[in-house]
């Protein structure tokens, strides 16, 4: 390791001594380990879909990377969502060590491999459940979780001084043995002579195949372990002081077992491939890169929010209208939404969401809307809104349809903490508000305004927060308006520029348009606005102008203004002017663009770096993780925190970490909201050295003087109580403190109202919920914690994702009883045939089949169910004689997968049982893996 290097956020502990190491360096760390596997397997996952499909594909440049594994799956836009789900998974692997660095469980010490075991196998359900219910970013969390201590089981036990040259396959499963665990009574090391400790473990462990593992204390004259057991080793762990003195930890090239540090982390590629590939086999090919962000089509869900009161009627139709040709464009395409959502809300009534994949069934429940009931000012649509917020996957992009004001604007903060965590862009179709009825006195209502101008100004907040528009127009414009704005949607939409100015003043804007951006489009959102564009040759064009240059199209319904403009790289200028509150947003395509995390020093016993599930603290020194997408060649030059109406931008230290990661230094956090916005470099080979682009994120987001904190075990089993302890503290002044906490199934709960706080100190709290008996395995909860300041002048939050998973009893896979195997097979095969009958079922205990695949041979397959029991699946195959063997795969209802073998050949057992030729095909395919990364290793592979 590189001590002098700064700590990578996602990374472990600043001694590596719970872990892979931290580093980026000689050593392979958890990021790396993780980051291979993920992408060695989806590279193995595309090209079996491609075989089957019966499509080309190329393997991918060594070393794979997300661009270049997303465009050798036949999905170049999933780039950006690929690699965000990595990060995600890689960051919740790391923080197992900061929120568990003393639980032995999760590092396999202290020999806890029952327990440890128990963690990665209930994990597995979780995350099986999680796909089925599609909640992949529930799936993504526990993944990132029990693949830490599936790999640190190779660093901390001795698995590898055993001499076993593949994984343990009984690490994912719960009803098999682990191994042949030491008693605690039993010794298992000796003391190391001097720094050498290669052979320090007894030979009698060694010889009867024995698994040990090291104790880990960090407390010293308190930290203790059993007489005769190894330590974990190193500078931290205090036990490596007690005799026998020494340790057998692979975490790095330096621990007390690093001469075994590259087998120790070749094994664990290995046994993070085959965990990946078990999740594979239950969820099916397509539903597991979903999970891991490819997809060919668009990564985010398109979510419609409808007021269905009676006077948005003639609403309805237009979204009805609308709706129809956005599916009809976009199906089919890489640009099609992953999901469609709509949440209907009509005072007091609110959803329940409808979530399909299927434009069909989801142009169908548009159809079906109707206008009814309502008459009310105002209406639920934060309630409605924050439903869509918890029911979406992140980066949703929403539309809000209303003519009334919210009824629940004490859900404004709840909204922003949800679109900040979620960042998902909300747009508002507004029709109605009082500025249209004074400019247009024959809108087709002819009635008063339900609107008011203060009223949608809530709106234009969290539009404004999302980095979305408030659109005001009238019902005969709404098709128009929804048209320009979803026209540009695509996977590879790019913010360049976004701000905004209330009170509005005059003021002048810039912004980048590099090689690699194509289609810019300026909108502008306000009243009385008049702007001019200038582009990098120097030429204008006006608001007035009818022709020009500069502008290719120019398009204005309602409040909204969109140009489309000529491309030029280079840097472009924008002048506005209005005394009128306005919005002004750039927007591009392009494959090039950055995702970060705030990241903080963690406060526990072992250091390290932790990213922020709530808002940075203001006023202080802040960190974020910025990952670049879309090029393996860019690079960030600035990172920098812009005050959004323009007073100040403050830029950070930028630290290359390799891999697309940059860590980022800044003094102090801003007070106000902000943005973040990056520049950097693109070396494209083009006759250009290099290439300035830069982007900017399209949430805005804020600080705050209150920490709030929380964490919890994040399974809960339905029909019991599930608590969260939390604590709240205030760096400002001190007083009563409102607390809300809201999950997004309104399953019941308690928490207190309350919290009294002195500046500088602390106060707990603890919110209890339960789900009932009847909540399936795999549905998604989101809590959200939130504190707010006396007099409401700031506030924080803090939100969990937590996962349901009903107790399982059925941990068996289903089995194939061979009911009949003919064969007329003559010396020419391609004149025969051969087939079988297979009865397959899940036993007297087990929850039922769910699927049976082909998964080898080319013949006719067919299942139906037994019709004396529905718990059976009957299955008739038939192939020539030419194709002399069959596989099936078989999954139950829980993701127990089993597999069963056949074959014609003369002289061959019909079947093989799923333990042993699994067993062998597992082992042939990890060999493999091994091999192809010890080569990589060798080609520099870092």
């Amino acid at each position: 390791m590189s001590s002098g290097r700064a700590v990578l956020c996602v990374l472990l502990l600043l001694t590596g001594a719970q872990g892979f190491g931290i580093l980026p360096g000689d050593s392979l760390n958890h990021l790396e380990i993780t980051e291979r596997a993920i992408l060695d397997t989806a590279v193995q996952v595309c090209r079996a879909l491609a075989q089957a499909e019966g499509t080309d594909f190329s393997f991918p440049s060594q070393p794979y990377t997300a661009k270049g594994v997303a465009v050798a799956c036949g999905a170049p836009k999933s780039s950006k969502s690929f690699r965000r789900a990595i990060t995600f998974i890689t960051l919740m692997n790391i923080r197992v060590d900061i929120r568990h660095a003393l639980n032995a469980s999760f590092h396999f010490d202290e020999e806890m491999f029952v327990q440890g075991r128990k963690i990665i196998t209930e994990g597995l359900v979780a995350i099986k459940a999680s796909i089925k219910q599609e909640n992949v970013e529930a799936a993504r969390q526990k993944l990132g979780e029990i693949c830490h201590p599936t790999q640190d089981f190779y660093s901390h036990s001795n698995w590898v001084e055993l001499g076993k040259k593949v994984p343990n396959a009984n690490l994912i499963r719960s009803d098999t043995s682990i191994g042949n665990i030491a008693e605690e009574s039993r010794a298992t090391c000796r003391n190391c002579d001097g720094d050498n400790c290669t052979n320090n473990i007894l030979e009698d462990i060694i010889e009867g195949q024995i698994l040990t593992s090291g104790y880990f204390g960090i407390v010293p004259l308190v930290s203790t372990k059993p007489k005769g057991k190894c330590s974990h080793g190193g500078a931290v762990d205090q036990t490596s002081t007690i005799e026998p003195i020494g340790g057998i930890n692979k975490d790095s090239f330096g621990a007390s077992h690093g001469h075994l540090h590259t087998a120790a982390a070749n094994m664990a590629i290995a046994a993070t491939s085959e965990l990946l590939q078990d999740i594979r086999e239950d969820a099916g090919d397509r539903p597991f890169l979903q999970m891991i962000g490819i997809s060919k089509r668009s990564s985010k869900a398109l979510c419609f929010v409808i007021d269905t009161t009676k006077s948005m009627s003639d609403d309805i139709e237009a979204v009805k209208t609308v709706t129809s040709s956005i599916i009809d464009s976009e199906v089919g395409t890489e640009d099609e939404p992953a999901a469609y959502i709509l949440v209907r809300f009509n005072d007091p009534d609110v959803g329940p969401p409808v979530k399909t994949t299927d434009s069909t069934v989801f142009q169908t429940v548009i159809n079906e809307l109707s206008a009814s009931g309502g008459g009310d000012e105002q209406e639920p649509s934060l309630s409605a809104l924050k439903l869509a917020l918890t029911s979406a996957p992140p980066n949703a992009e929403i539309f809000l349809f209303t003519d009334a004001a919210a009824k629940d604007k004490q859900l404004k903060s709840t909204a922003t903490a949800l679109i900040e965590r979620t960042q998902s862009v909300v747009n508002f179709m507004i029709t109605n508000s009082a500025a249209l009825n004074r400019r247009r006195r024959r809108d087709d209502r002819q009635q008063n305004s339900r609107i008011t101008a203060s009223d949608v100004q809530l709106y234009r907040d969290l539009a404004q927060t999302s980095g979305g528009l408030a659109i005001e127009v009238t019902t005969s414009e709404l098709p128009e308006a929804i048209s320009i704005i979803t026209e540009s949607s695509s996977s590879s939409l790019v913010t360049l520029l976004q701000a905004a100015r209330n009170p509005g003043k005059a003021d002048n804007f810039t912004f980048m348009v590099d090689e690699t951006v194509t289609d810019p489009i300026v909108y502008i959102t306000g009243r009385s606005v008049t702007f001019t564009v200038i582009s990098p040759t120097g030429e204008s064009q006006q608001s007035g102008d009818t022709t020009g240059s500069v502008i290719t199209a120019t398009k204005s319904v309602g409040n909204f203004i969109t140009l489309k403009l000529k491309k030029q790289v280079g840097r472009w200028e924008v002048k506005m002017v209005s005394a009128d509150p306005y919005t002004l947003k750039v927007t591009g395509q392009s494959p090039i663009d950055f995702l970060f995390d705030f990241v903080e020093a963690s406060q526990g016993p072992m250091g390290g770096f932790d990213v922020l599930d709530s808002r940075p603290r203001a006023g202080v020194n802040s960190s974020l993780l910025v990952s670049l997408t879309g090029s393996d060649t860019a690079t960030l030059t600035e990172v920098a925190l812009v005050d959004l109406l323009g007073s100040e931008e403050i830029k950070g230290v930028v630290e290359t970490q390799g891999s697309g990661n940059f860590l980022v230094h800044f003094n102090r956090t801003p007070s106000v909201e902000f943005v973040v916005r990056v520049k950097g470099r693109n070396d494209s080979g083009t006759s250009r050295a290099s290439e300035v682009f830069q982007r900017q994120f399209a949430t805005t987001l804020r600080s705050s003087n209150l920490t709030i904190t929380a964490d919890s075990n994040s399974i809960l089993t339905p029909g019991t109580p599930y608590t969260v302890p939390f604590s709240v503290m205030t760096n400002g002044i001190g007083g009563n403190f409102t607390i809300q906490a809201t999950n997004s199934r309104s399953f019941d709960s308690t928490s207190p109202t309350s919290l009294i706080l002195e500046a500088g100190k602390g106060a707990n709290g603890t919110v209890t919920l339960s789900a009932p008996r009847t909540t399936p395995s795999g549905t998604d909860l989101t809590l959200t914690i939130e504190a707010v300041a006396p007099g409401g002048g700031d506030t924080n939050y803090i939100m969990l994702r937590i996962s349901i998973i009903n107790p399982l009893t059925d941990f068996t896979e289903p089995r194939c009883e061979l009911i009949r195997l003919q064969s007329n097979c003559s010396e020419n095969c391609s004149l025969s045939m051969w087939d079988l009958s297979v009865r397959v079922s899940d036993g007297a205990d087990g929850t039922g089949v769910d699927r049976v695949s082909l998964k080898k041979g080319n013949g006719t397959f067919n299942t139906n169910l037994d019709a004396g029991n529905e718990n059976i699946t009957l299955v008739s195959y038939s192939a020539s004689c030419c194709d002399a063997d069959m596989a099936l795969q078989v999954v139950d209802r829980v993701g127990n997968v089993g597999s069963c073998v056949y074959t014609n050949r003369e002289g061959s057992q019909s079947a093989q049982s799923f333990s042993t030729k699994v067993k062998h095909n597992l082992l042939l395919c990890l060999s493999e893996v091994v091999l192809g990364l010890l080569l990589v290793t060798e080609l520099g592979f870092r």
